[in-house]
């Protein structure tokens, strides 16, 4: 799959928004921060392959990130943006991120970007736990959260992607000692779809309620009905498309550098 592969066949909009309010669009609705943490990612590469990074060297942390260089993805992140982002739904989305509950969820959601998986993770299950127990009612509107954010269903078939375009490149570089067919591989992972999904959904709602959990009920309403509304429907189905081209195409990449890359090799 090739750049903007993950970018679903949307209609052109009859005016692209310019891009200094695609910068600005980005900032205020958190999106930057979301892209930067995405580098976050490269650590779990050589755990893929099952390797470790000391595998691959001191020159490790270096090279990794060089390939999820901030500003590379952020213009990766702005070139597909710029070209289908309408003027109309940035209005939309940014007007809501721009209000006080709008910033109120973007500063909690940066924080998260930025955080432990494993802290998030525990923690966020252990409240979950906790308001199951209690009856909280945060716990279904979590999950319609997470389902909004993700309306397409792509997260899934994302993940899936981006673990074949991975292993394809790290076979072709000469990384692993076998070559991978990938129709084969396609159809291995394919057999794991249930399972994933279910690991996916519950590390979701893991993730919400640490994210959120020290907003209202009443604030976590307000965001699910606003992230319902069909401009911003369509607003998460590009950046979500954005965010899953850009880290398959870093871990790409990534695995044709890491062949390069030798243990006890210097700067």
């Amino acid at each position: 799959m090739t750049l903007f592969g993950f970018v679903l066949v949307l209609s052109l909009p009859a005016r692209a928004a310019e891009r200094d309010r695609l910068e600005a669009f980005l900032k205020v609705t958190g999106f930057d921060v979301a892209l930067e943490s995405i580098g976050l990612a490269a650590g779990d590469a050589p755990g893929l392959l099952g390797m470790q990074a000391s595998d691959f060297g001191a020159d490790w942390t270096r090279t990794a990130d060089e390939v999820f260089d901030t500003q590379t993805m952020h213009t990766m992140a702005m070139d597909i943006l710029e070209a289908a982002l309408s003027d109309d739904l940035l209005t939309h989305a940014a007007a809501f991120y721009a209000s006080p509950l709008g910033q109120r969820l973007v500063e909690a959601e940066n924080a998260s970007h930025m955080a432990n998986d494993d802290v998030k993770q525990s923690k966020g299950t252990a409240l979950v736990a906790e308001w199951v127990a209690d009856g909280d009612a945060r716990v279904d509107i979590l999950r319609q959260l997470n389902q909004a954010v993700d309306a397409a269903d792509s997260g899934v078939r994302a993940v899936q992607e981006i673990q074949v375009r991975f292993y394809v490149a790290a076979s072709r570089s000469g990384i692993l000692d076998y070559d991978i067919d990938e129709e084969t591989l396609r159809r291995v992972i394919k057999q794991g779809e249930a399972e994933l999904r279910v690991n996916l959904q519950v590390s979701a709602l893991a993730n919400a309620a640490y994210t959120y959990q020290d907003f209202s009920e009443e604030d976590i309403r307000a965001y699910l009905e606003a992230l319902e509304h069909p401009d911003m429907q369509l607003v998460y189905e590009l950046m979500n498309a954005v965010q899953y081209e850009i880290m398959a195409n870093r871990f790409e990449i990534l695995a044709g550098r890491m062949a390069d890359l030798h243990p006890g090799q210097e700067l």
